[in-house]
């Protein structure tokens, strides 16, 4: 078991926007289509079936509940319910051949680091940033597209 989890995104706020399709805390438009890209899903933290699965774009602050300053951005979850991503996880499977930026942050949203990563050498760089002593949490990022994917934090 991995000393850290994995945090995705609440199933509440999947579950709000797949009914209301509007962004939780902003109330803008969500927007529904067929993945023309890979992901992930910010609930599951599966990769989108291009072409065949449905998914939901709306603007999400991933700072929420953290931080009382926002930063919102786009991301994306399935059209159709998934499950949750269990916290206890480990790094996704999925995810790891991708290129991340990992922003670790200590409290107060003060970025103390940032690593640009290949998936296969996630574990390192998390272990590297948790060791720190000013980190308190990680934002997972995808270095491409620059969104947020979902959070790292201590076991």
């Amino acid at each position: 078991m991995p000393d850290y989890r994995v945090i995705a995104i609440p199933t509440a706020v999947a579950d709000s926007v797949r009914t209301t399709l509007v962004s939780p805390r902003y109330g803008h438009p969500a927007h529904v289509e067929v993945a023309r890209g890979h992901g992930p899903c910010r609930h599951c933290l599966r990769s989108f079936r291009v072409g065949e699965e449905k998914r939901i774009l709306f603007t999400l602050d991933a700072f929420d509940g953290l931080e009382p300053l926002p930063l919102p951005g786009p991301v994306y979850v399935h059209a159709d319910p998934c499950t949750r991503y269990p916290e206890d996880g480990g790094f996704p499977a999925d995810l790891r051949t991708r290129d991340f930026t990992f922003n670790a942050y200590s409290r107060g949203r003060v970025l103390r680091a940032q690593e640009h990563v290949r998936g296969d050498d996630v574990d390192a760089a998390i272990a590297a940033l948790l060791a720190r002593a000013d980190v308190a949490y990680i934002h997972v990022r995808d270095t491409e597209a620059g969104c947020y994917d979902f959070r790292i934090e201590r076991a």
